[in-house]
């Protein structure tokens, strides 16, 4: 289970997306200030006005995401985006003065802090200290006058900090997520694709059920009857007895195919194991030596375990045999988000060079999209192999 980090850890990684967002301040006011310049310079001639536009809101777009991906990398804001041109270009106009008021926030804390350290030492080895004042001794009395200011500056400081990340993130959340209206827009296309996918995933699982009964369960029940029927024609009771004997394993062949077939419709297993003793049981089935790393605090939802099972299931046997793999690594651990997801991880160290479109890769998108999830491939010619799968469990 992911340990959230401390507060010196998180007190830490605040300040330093404050320091960035400080030093990408520059950079968004020459380029809203370039920006409006060509926009008002393009006005004068009409024909190059939509080139311009382009070209100033793609800029837009490439500084707001790399102020997501700060905002997402130090201060945790993962929910923003998608986000228009004229969104990306409206959060930039406003972004830059808060970016300017963090750095001078930093700054303060920072030259606060140089001015304590250097009278604490000086207090501490009796040395002189000049750093505000003429250098002079600091006697215990000073460093306790100066103490409650000191105190109080530090705490104004750090409020204004909080202050400051706190402005950065509602002016992020105002122009960087969409709208209610939009938001329901898109929730309506991703629900109508996530229908699609549910459709063409059990017409799959159909076609897949019916190969197996025609091409396997359906051919040992027609030899059993031929074998019954030549037992009952027979005149020798030993050839009799011979066609009941193949009759019975022929039996006992079916009935594991018709428990193959169950199986792979739904594993019944997971709901008496749980999907880490399944898990453990498939891959000790695999004709390639695999590493298991479970790391769930809880256990997911039904639908979702499944979904995860059938991913993995699935990936297995398309690594087995077409990877040409040495080992791989199966993992299963919590999502970042809130409410945290399952993030489902399979790797191999073969080839690569997975064809995202074939059929494997494509039926195992829809499972994953079926359940409002997402799937990543990564599959460089010479590999590894990474398949991800995320799921949400709310």
């Amino acid at each position: 289970m992911r340990q959230r980090p401390g507060p010196v850890r998180r007190g830490a990684a605040g300040l330093a997306g404050l320091t960035a967002g400080a030093l990408l301040a520059p950079f968004e006011l020459l380029a809203v200030v370039s920006g409006a310049l060509a926009l008002v310079a393009a006005g004068v001639t009409p024909r190059t006005r939509a080139r311009v536009e382009h070209l100033v809101h793609r800029c837009a777009r490439q500084l707001s995401a790399v102020e997501v991906w700060r905002l997402d990398r130090f201060h945790g804001i993962r929910d923003l985006g998608p986000y228009d041109d004229r969104a990306a270009w409206a959060y930039l106009l406003r972004r830059w003065p808060i970016g300017a008021l963090g750095g001078l926030v930093v700054l303060l804390l920072l030259y606060g802090l140089a001015v304590a350290g250097t009278m604490v030492s000086a207090w501490l080895f009796d040395g002189s200290w000049g750093y505000i004042e003429s250098a002079d001794r600091v006697s215990t009395e000073t460093m306790a006058v100066a103490a409650v200011p000191g105190a109080l500056l530090l705490y104004i400081n750090v409020m204004g900090l909080a202050g400051v990340v706190d402005l950065d993130t509602k002016l992020a959340r105002r122009h960087l997520t969409p709208s209610v209206e939009e938001a329901l827009t898109r929730r309506i296309s991703e629900l109508t694709v996530s229908r699609a996918e549910v459709v063409e995933v059990v017409n799959e699982e159909r076609r897949r059920i019916e190969r197996d009964l025609h091409d396997g369960l359906q051919q040992r029940l027609v030899a059993l009857g031929l074998l019954l029927s030549r037992a009952r024609r027979a005149q020798d009771p030993v050839l009799a007895g011979d066609l009941v004997r193949q009759a019975h394993e022929e039996s006992e062949l079916a009935l594991a195919d018709l428990r193959d077939v169950a199986w792979r419709v739904y594993p019944t297993a997971l709901d008496k194991l749980g999907l880490e003793e399944v898990l453990a049981a498939l891959t000790e089935r695999s004709g390639i030596p695999v590493r298991l790393h479970y790391d769930l605090p809880a256990r997911p939802p039904a639908g979702v375990e499944t979904a995860a099972y059938f991913v993995i299931s699935e990936a297995l046997t398309n690594a087995v045999k077409h990877s040409g793999a040495n080992k791989i690594d199966i993992t299963l651990t919590p999502t970042t988000s809130q409410p945290p997801g399952l993030l489902v991880t399979v790797t191999d160290d073969g080839k690569g060079g997975a064809d995202v479109t074939g059929r494997g890769l494509t039926g195992l998108a829809g499972r994953v999209v079926a359940n409002d999830g997402k799937l990543t491939v990564s599959s460089p010619p010479g590999g590894p192999t990474t398949i991800q799968a995320e799921f949400p469990c709310a």
